[in-house]
This record gives C-alpha cells, sequence and structure tokens, in this order.
C-alpha cells in the first residue's frame, strides 16, 4: 500500500489517497474544534489517541456483525480505510438527554430516558446541522427509505453493543453520533459505518460522578481533554 496525496483536510483528520482506488489513509490530527469550526485548539496525543480508540471500537463492532470502512491500524496516528460514498446525514442515538436536545425541548440535562431516542441531521456546517425527518430525507433524495431504515437499525445495533461495553467500565454512554455510507467497491451494497467512534462525536459521563469525559471537556472549558480521553480508553481496554 502505498499512501499518496490529499484528499481531503476536515476539521481534525486528513485523507490521503492510496495507490488502490477503493482504499484511503485516514490520518488523525491534533487538532480539535467545536462550535462549526469558530472554537479551535491543538491537544497533544489527541489523534493516537483516536486513531487507537476508534480501531477499538470498530474491532468491538466488527465481532458483533456490524461492518464499517475501517481495515487496519497503520501506524500510532494513522489507519486504512475503505474509500467510501458518504450520505449526507448523521444518525444520532440519545439515551440521556444533554446538549442540544436539553436545550431544544426545555429539558433537564442528565435525564435518563425510558428507551433510545433516535435522530437525523443534516450534514452541513454552514447550516448548523439541522434536524430533519425521514420524509426529508426521501423526498429531498439525501436517502432512500430502505437506507433510512438500514441507519437506524444500525444505529441501534451500535447502542446494543458499546452501551454495556461502557457500563461495563463505570461510564454512560450519554449519546453518539453516526455516519454511513457504501464502498465504492460495492456502491449497490449494505450499507457500513463510516467516519469515527471516539469521544469526538459521543458524550461519555462517569457513572458515579457524572463527570464529563468527552469534547464537552473541551467546548466548556473545563481542562484535561486528553487526559480523559486516555483514561476512558484504559477503562474500556483500548490498547494506548
Amino acid at each position: 500500500m502505498e499512501k499518496r496525496q490529499e484528499l481531503y483536510r476536515g476539521k481534525a483528520k486528513t485523507v490521503y489517497a492510496t495507490d488502490d482506488p477503493n482504499t484511503l489513509v485516514m490520518h488523525y490530527r491534533d487538532d480539535v474544534s467545536a462550535f462549526d469550526g469558530t472554537k479551535v485548539a491543538q491537544l497533544a496525543q489527541k489523534g493516537e489517541t483516536n486513531n487507537r480508540f476508534n480501531a477499538y471500537v470498530m474491532g468491538r463492532l466488527a465481532a458483533a456483525g456490524i461492518r464499517s470502512h475501517f481495515i487496519r491500524v497503520l501506524n500510532e496516528r494513522e489507519s486504512l480505510v475503505k474509500a467510501m460514498k458518504m450520505l449526507p446525514v448523521e444518525c444520532v442515538v440519545r439515551n440521556v438527554v444533554a446538549g442540544s436536545m436539553a436545550k431544544r425541548y426545555g429539558i433537564a440535562e442528565g435525564t435518563t430516558l425510558p428507551e433510545p431516542i433516535f435522530e437525523f441531521f443534516l450534514k452541513s456546517d454552514a447550516l448548523h446541522d439541522p434536524l430533519v425527518n425521514d420524509d426529508h430525507i426521501r423526498i429531498l433524495g439525501w436517502a432512500t427509505a430502505h437506507e433510512i431504515g438500514e441507519m437506524k437499525a444500525l444505529t441501534h445495533k451500535v447502542n446494543d453493543v458499546l452501551k454495556p461495553l461502557f457500563a461495563h467500565a463505570g461510564i454512560t454512554l450519554v449519546d453518539y453520533k453516526l455516519e454511513f455510507g457504501h464502498p465504492t467497491d460495492d456502491l449497490r451494497g449494505v450499507l457500513v459505518l463510516g467516519d469515527e467512534f471516539t469521544p469526538d462525536g459521543c458524550r461519555l459521563w462517569d457513572a458515579q460522578s457524572g463527570e464529563k469525559m468527552d469534547k464537552d471537556r473541551f467546548r466548556r472549558d473545563l481542562g484535561d481533554v486528553i487526559p480523559k480521553y486516555r483514561e476512558v480508553a484504559t477503562r474500556i481496554g483500548v490498547p494506548l
């Protein structure tokens, strides 16, 4: 595998082409951002921490039969992944009320929900990722009715795998977001999980103290962002 030109530079990751058009190199940088990129910083060890964290979680999901674009770790900051055609929506599952849900509906943050709530958001920084429903997605052509059903089912299946994984480590999986797409070598096949699963894209609270152990530490200026990421990783068994 030969790493080639840069294809895409996101807020915290850079994607590179390889000599195989169906595989890419995902490079995890130390950059961190919040509020649609209006708050940014660099945090030492973030890239390597998230690379290992994501690899471990994707391995646990694969063992449960959930396919993803992840192939293998290449080095401290890079992983090999399948090239994907991504769907332009984010899938969110909420087990506990927090963040935008608390503000949107005036419900106290920390309220435990009787069952998980699923939400769709359009991926658009310019529009601040608006909440959308099945009809928006289907009628506006962002995904088919079948893909909508697959995204919901897979996102809930991820919850069934990861919620007990974190709970066993004394951590509450409050909420998280996922993105799905089709591998470029199988565009008519089933959806697979793309992007990443790290503390950047979920909320994780210590089950006893309620301490935040995710990117809310950066959003809310709580400090010790990466030490808490690494504590979560250690507690769930990530080899750092």
